[in-house]
């Protein structure tokens, strides 16, 4: 079987607390697909608090038959980005992307590559900066359901390393535990997920920061319940008294919209609340 790549590792617990929580903005996602295999999809988003709006517009075509994915896009930040994947095509399991981004008010420029290799037991990929001189690397090796992940990141300039963390952790038919070190392991993070029942999932984590011992572990907990087909609630917590909560809805086929609210309970008198919604079409 072959492991998740390293920012994967945690996914389903990330999925858990992060993903159908619009706090603080508006979204509104469309997504078609032409005959041709040609996607659009246009992102948009208002802050609620200071009305600004952010969009994206990309586009993407496979060729399924070379291998090839070409990507574009264009911001409100009058950024454009273009991507180009190549998998499978050289070996099986190796994957090659060159992306590239400029923006057309400033002189801010990007060009990296990524070459990324999987097979049995291993998934591991390099990323190389050529603008700003500097490779970032990562690895994850998985056996039995035990997966064991690393990651850091090398400045050319400098020669110095950047970043270095790590991880832990342990798959089960329904579960996930894992255990993070980052910045050099001063920060560590220890989660867990389970699918308690086909319509349950929950879900926790605690955070240690080893150079701010005073502020002791955060902790946070999360659920998942789906109430049928179409929908289904979310709900976390952590200990200073922020409860999140989420409803997200199936309208119709393609057709998605998530409710979301942020709320202290700390200071509930307070304007300290952030409420969002999210919404998605998709044909």
């Amino acid at each position: 079987m072959i492991p998740p790549n390293y920012s994967d590792i945690c996914k389903p617990v990330n999925d858990l607390f992060s993903k159908d929580y619009p706090f603080g903005a508006v979204k509104l996602e469309v997504k078609t697909t032409t005959a041709n295999g040609v996607s659009f999809t246009v992102n948009g988003a208002q802050d609620i608090k200071s009305g600004a709006i952010v969009s994206e517009l990309k586009t993407k075509y496979a060729d399924k038959v070379n291998g090839l994915t070409y990507t574009e896009s264009w911001n409100t930040a009058n950024l454009v980005t273009g991507q180009v994947e190549v998998a499978n095509k050289f070996a099986k399991g190796l994957k090659i992307e060159m992306f590239g981004s400029t923006a057309l008010n400033s002189t801010k420029r990007a060009l990296r590559s990524k070459i990324a290799y999987q097979q049995e037991n291993i998934f591991a990929r390099a990323n190389i900066d050529a603008l700003n001189p500097a490779v970032t690397a990562d690895v994850t090796v998985g056996r039995d359901g035990a997966l064991v992940g690393a990651e850091f990141a090398y400045d050319l300039n400098s020669g110095a390393v950047t970043k270095t963390n790590s991880t832990l952790g342990y798959a089960g038919p329904d579960y996930l535990i894992t255990l993070q070190g980052n910045n050099s392991l001063n920060l560590f993070q220890l989660a867990f997920y389970q699918r308690v029942t086909k319509s349950v999932e929950a879900g926790a984590r605690a955070v240690y920061d080893y150079k701010n011992p005073e502020g002791g572990v955060s902790a946070e907990l999360a659920s998942k319940y789906i109430l049928d087909k179409d929908a289904y609630v979310k709900a976390k917590v952590d200990n200073a008294g922020r409860l999140g909560l989420s409803f997200t809805q199936l309208v119709r086929p393609g057709v998605k919209l998530s409710l979301a609210g942020l709320f202290d309970t700390a200071r509930l008198q307070e304007n300290a609340h952030k409420l969002g919604a999210a919404l998605t079409f998709e044909a």
